[in-house]
């Protein structure tokens, strides 16, 4: 591991073993009579003790010796002077295995119990330690222990630093001595301690892990540290609101679902069969704590007194990167066409809290117009097959949903982030020395990344974007096993670049003249392996993602107004790749023709989502109580689809497309008006 090259096996060392074995088992088979019998005698234990000598890895063996200890000091009482040769003992043979099996998980388990009874000495442990990881600097299970033993004690955090400094200039191809720096520097540094506020401390260990790197580039180490370091110089600790919909100053027009061939207009249009719109909060981290205690809104809007904030997660977990209400616009009366001015303010209160447990302390406040109109509902609108290639025209590139998304960028980066920027500009004109490695390569990617993120000047934002793609590119020519990794990257740095402007996000805009001019982002045939910026996305109403090398739809659920999703042509294999669709509640046309679906006859992207078996309404379905053969064949076409209100869906193309699962998906979304481009029964 890490570099060190096995040792192949000589004839006498296969002898050696075999002997043990026999042995071995000879001992087990006796032990395992004692343990069953509950025989917590001398011999006994002796026994277990020449076992654990041979095989410290028998954790029964260590099971079956707390329980020895247990019975033994219930038997003497609480005399310290009888006790502590009892502990004594088990810490013998602890250090003994040890010696046999230095990575043993049992034997230092074993001995972190031992300690936690008290009575023994922790000085003698750290003694102990020091001799050990003289013989083996990089093993984590001693620096694991290390930090168990050091909480027991006095010794400071400092102390412990100064450690690693000793243990890292001895050996600096030491991965635990980098990790165990980061845990105390973590620490340190969130306390602020004495001399470690971050923007002192942290350029300075940029300079200590440089000795490593440009003394063996080859070597990962350092390079692990000194990524750890670029996530602590990049990410501030406070949640920050990264993008909101409606945005600040933006003007939405609302109807029902009959508006979808209404009459043009260049103001977005948001078109509900149950008379509510989004209101969608995209924080730069996941947080919990949201709710009308928390984010406050003042609106003439009847019926929104008690709104419900839901997270927006995958994993249904109460903390989330996204956070939705869903705000009434029609009442019990007809209210006529008029406009209403919705005020929204957050951080004012606490209780928003990060999952790392910071708290969202820069309060906000944005407004926005909403335009309610009544509209009769017309079937013909409901029926009309979305066209993917005809009916679109050029965005306004003067939109105020635009606008108000960098200005919202401009604001959070109002936060100090001088010495961050000096810190990341510092390690980019460092590592162009060591472009030519593939290391070097990424790490100066990673960096150039960071510094976009962090730019404030609109006139120089987007300058690294070229060269970054470049050395994606590089780092897919040089290093083939690890292409995929590179090709989301770029993917990743593409998005960004696309979302870092208004004008350049506005080349691929257009509005949708058959649909009441939705909004349609087309990013179609650019060789995208991967989502990303869609915090930047939240207003786009139609998106165009066929022809490129997607694998998943991971991302999207933030796209709370999407109602139109073209997939065709990408790399999918199951619907269990769709699974975040499920929350986008006003999906009503989705292509995902020409994938991988059914291709493959084992997909593990199948077990990206919980099997339907384990869901509490499973057993009153009725489609299973019809077809149970089919919606087990198919569960996770299932599990995705009928969270869905289609209108239309194409799935031609994919393996998975014959008549039987045609017949099936009609079942589970009875709604559906065309399928695969024809009504269903014609």
């Amino acid at each position: 591991m890490h570099g060190r090259p096995r040792k192949a096996s000589k004839p006498e060392d296969e002898a050696a073993s075999a002997a043990k074995a026999v042995k071995l088992r000879s001992l087990q088979s006796q032990f395992m009579t004692y343990h069953h019998e509950k025989i917590y005698t001398k011999e006994a234990i002796e026994l277990s003790t020449k076992l654990l000598e041979i095989n410290p890895e028998a954790y029964t063996a260590w099971n079956y010796r707390k329980l020895a200890v247990e019975d033994s000091l219930s038997r003497i009482g609480p005399d310290p002077n009888l006790v502590k040769p009892i502990l004594d003992e088990e810490l013998r043979v602890v250090e003994n295995a040890l010696k046999q099996n230095f990575k043993s998980y049992g034997a230092w388990h074993h001995r972190k119990w031992v300690l936690s009874k008290g009575h023994s000495s922790t000085g003698n442990e750290l003694k102990l330690l020091d001799k050990f990881q003289k013989l083996d600097s990089r093993n984590f299970h001693a620096w694991n222990y290390r930090r168990f033993v050091v909480e027991l004690t006095n010794r400071s955090e400092q102390d412990e630093l100064q450690y690693t400094d000793d243990m890292i200039n001895n050996n600096f191809s030491n991965y635990s001595a980098w990790h165990n720096r980061s845990v105390l520097l973590s620490s340190l540094l969130a306390n602020r301690a004495d001399g470690f506020m971050p923007e002192k401390r942290i350029p300075d260990e940029f300079e200590i892990v440089h000795q490593a790197i440009f003394t063996d580039p080859d070597d990962q180490s350092g390079w692990f540290y000194h990524l750890w370091l670029l996530d602590q110089t990049v990410n501030v600790e406070s949640p920050l609101l990264t993008s909101s919909w409606p945005s600040h100053g933006s003007s939405v027009i609302l109807s029902g679902a009959g508006c979808l061939n209404g009459p043009p207009s260049n103001v977005t249009t948001f078109c509900s069969e149950t008379g509510s719109f989004p209101l969608i909060l995209y924080f730069d981290q996941a947080v919990g704590g949201v709710s009308p205690l928390t984010v406050t809104i003042d609106s003439e809007l009847k019926g929104n007194e008690n709104l419900v904030w839901e997270p927006i997660s995958n994993k249904s977990s109460q903390v989330s990167c996204v956070w939705v209400a869903r705000l009434k616009y029609f009442s019990s009366q007809p209210c006529g066409s008029k406009d209403h001015k919705v005020k929204v303010r957050l951080g004012n209160s606490p209780g928003i809290v990060s999952s790392r447990g910071y708290n969202f302390s820069a309060p906000y406040e944005f407004v926005f117009t909403v335009h309610v109109q009544d509209t009769a509902e017309d079937s013909h609108s409901q029926e009309s097959i979305v066209s993917w290639t005809d009916g679109f025209e050029l965005w306004d590139a003067q939109s105020k949903d635009l606008n108000s998304l960098f200005t919202l960028d401009q604001l959070n980066n109002g936060i100090d982030l001088k010495w961050r920027q000096a810190a990341i500009d510092s390690e980019i004109e460092c590592f162009r020395l060591l472009a030519d490695s593939k290391i070097g390569k990424l790490t100066l990617a990673r960096l150039l990344m960071a510094s976009e993120a962090m730019t404030l000047d609109a006139a120089v934002k987007g300058v690294y974007y070229e060269e970054i793609l470049q050395l994606y590119n590089d780092l897919m020519a040089l290093d083939s096993s690890h292409h995929q990794y590179y090709k989301n990257e770029h993917s990743v740095a593409f998005l960004h670049k696309v979302t870092s402007s208004s004008e350049s996000l506005s080349r691929h805009l257009f509005r949708y003249r058959d649909m009441n001019n939705l909004v349609c982002l087309r990013l179609n045939k650019l060789s995208l392996s991967r989502i990303a910026s869609v915090e930047k996305l939240l207003f786009v109403q139609m998106l165009d993602l066929s022809h490129n090398e997607l694998h998943s739809t991971e991302g999207l659920e933030a796209m709370q107004l999407l109602s139109c999703l073209n997939l065709s042509h990408n790399r999918i294999r199951s619907f269990s790749a769709l699974d975040s669709l499920r929350h986008v509640k006003q999906l009503k046309v989705l292509d995902v023709s020409h994938n991988h679906i059914g291709k493959h006859s084992v997909d593990t992207t199948r077990y990206l989502c919980s099997s339907p078996l384990s869901n509490s309404d499973w057993s009153q379905d009725g489609v299973r109580g019809q077809n149970p053969g089919l919606v087990t064949k198919y569960w996770d076409a299932y599990f995705v689809l009928r969270d869905l209100n289609l209108k239309q869906l194409d799935i031609a193309g994919n393996e998975i497309a014959d008549d039987e699962f045609s017949s099936f998906v009609l079942q589970v979304v009875p709604k559906l008006v065309w399928l695969n481009g024809q009504k269903p029964g014609n």
